[in-house]
């Protein structure tokens, strides 16, 4: 372990380029590791964040489309019939499983039949949103624990600069200043990768809850008329 870090050392005190690359070249295993997974589960945040943001502005035109003409039809039966078998529309889903068990309690008393579509609705409803806020967990994980995996690496690396302090017997910031950069790029990471995870998530849970007061706001409506 102190023949690799005098190693270091020796191409540290002569290390002036302080570039990203090189930085991440000059950086133990363990730095490194740190360094790739915070670069990858940025990524992935990114990719999953630009997913959601594309999702809510779909639902949010599909189901004003969708209440636009629904209450603007003659029946709801009627409106029923028209809308297609696939659709990708959570209110649209909804209503077509509150309507299909509708029909199927036709021949029940009102209150049955009124008892089992909020059933149905209650079930559906719940399982759109589960589709709609998927992956919201991650977003919190990574924002809530990447500053902390970007400080482990920064520890780590300060733990080997003073180690080759120690094995040099030098004190030169020549020695200390290349190690101390590649633990600090560690955690510059880390708030690179949870920065826009915060606050892409409590973006897209406002946006979810939103959402659900719309739908709840519908089902209720919706009951009303039955």
């Amino acid at each position: 372990m102190e023949q690799e870090i005098a190693t270091q050392v020796v191409g540290l005190g002569g290390a002036n380029d302080f570039s990203l690359w090189q930085l991440f070249l000059r950086a133990d295993f363990v730095v490194k590791a740190v360094i790739l997974l915070l670069i990858a589960s940025s990524i992935f945040s990114w990719t999953l964040i630009f997913d959601k943001a594309r999702l809510f502005r779909r639902i949010d035109q599909s189901t004003k489309s969708f209440e636009d003409k629904f209450w603007k039809s003659k029946s709801a039966e009627a409106f029923y019939k028209n809308l297609p078998n696939k659709t990708e529309d959570p209110l649209t889903i909804i209503f077509k499983s509150a309507m299909s068990e509708l029909i199927k309690t036709k021949s029940k008393s009102s209150a049955v039949q009124s008892a089992r579509v909020e059933r149905v609705l209650e079930v559906s409803i719940d399982t759109q949103m589960k589709n709609v806020e998927k992956n919201f967990t991650y977003l919190a994980t990574v924002g809530s624990t990447a500053p902390f995996v970007g400080l482990f690496g920064t520890v780590w690396g300060i733990m080997n600069s003073f180690q080759s302090i120690a094995i040099s017997r030098n004190t030169s910031l020549a020695i200390v200043a290349p190690g101390i950069a590649e633990a600090l790029f560690a955690t510059a990471l880390g708030l690179l990768a949870a920065i826009p995870a915060v606050i892409a998530y409590n973006k897209f849970n406002s946006d979810s809850q939103r959402y659900l007061a719309r739908v709840d706001n519908f089902s209720k409506r919706f009951l009303s008329i039955i």
